[in-house]
């Protein structure tokens, strides 16, 4: 199994990643929203608001 971060050959100890840093910097990408998951708006879907008000209605 080869890091998702870097490539290279992942450590038991780190598994999936080879190293503590490549886990921070994926822990990071997620954290920092670099990572999304797509969804489909649906008519019932709430979208968040502009302000810091409640989520409204689409």
């Amino acid at each position: 199994m080869s890091c998702p971060t870097c490539g290279k050959e992942a450590d038991a100890k780190y598994r999936p990643f080879c190293s503590r840093r490549c886990a921070d910097v994926d822990l990071a990408r997620w954290l920092n929203e670099s990572y999304r998951i797509a969804a489909e708006i649906g008519e019932d879907a709430e979208l968040p608001d502009t302000e810091d008000g409640p989520p409204r209605r689409q």
